[in-house]
């Protein structure tokens, strides 16, 4: 199981840093468009910074997700690196498991019902006229690949701690 799941991150992760590229490169450009309708053509467009808007939203969010993936994301580990190795993975277990909890309750339950709600109501964005629910999509998206990842690290973890032999005090 642990050997499929192992595939389906690197499928995910390499479609999602290409999505978050494309998300990177239409910011810039969108950006680029609106200093230049400003400042070159005294004409600013009316529908750039809500795009910018938009698309952060989107990379914050497909960004945060490919640095939980490479474990590049934010840390405080520095008491949990000063415990012995078998206390040390048993941290780290239940820290994914609170991570996986975080991710399904607030992001994937949470953000499935904000794109409901928002598609029902069918609230669109002022300007570009996109349906808000479709821009939402990025917090169950994110919650995820979070889910799936911390699922996969904590199996790792608990196949490494029946690794670690299990230290007797004297």
């Amino acid at each position: 199981m642990l050997n499929i799941l192992v595939q389906i991150r690197e499928c995910l992760v390499k479609l999602l840093e290409w999505i978050l590229i494309l998300l990177v490169a239409g910011l810039v450009l969108d950006v680029l468009w609106q200093v230049f309708s400003r400042f070159v053509l005294n004409d600013p467009s009316s529908w750039t910074d809500e795009l910018a808007t938009l698309l952060i939203i989107w990379v914050a969010m497909i960004g945060a997700s490919v640095a939980f993936i490479r474990n590049n994301h934010l840390g405080v580990d520095y008491f949990v690196g000063k415990l012995k190795p078998r206390p040390r993975l048993i941290s780290e277990i239940l820290v994914q498991i609170l991570i996986c909890l975080f991710a399904v309750v607030v992001l994937l339950l949470g953000g499935a019902k904000l794109v409901m709600l928002t598609l029902l109501t069918e609230q669109v964005s002022p300007a570009l006229l996109v349906k808000m629910g479709h821009v939402y999509m990025a917090l169950p998206l994110s919650g995820l690949v979070i889910a799936l990842t911390s699922i996969e690290t904590a199996i790792k973890k608990i196949g490494a701690l029946n690794q670690v032999p299990v230290e007797v005090s004297e």
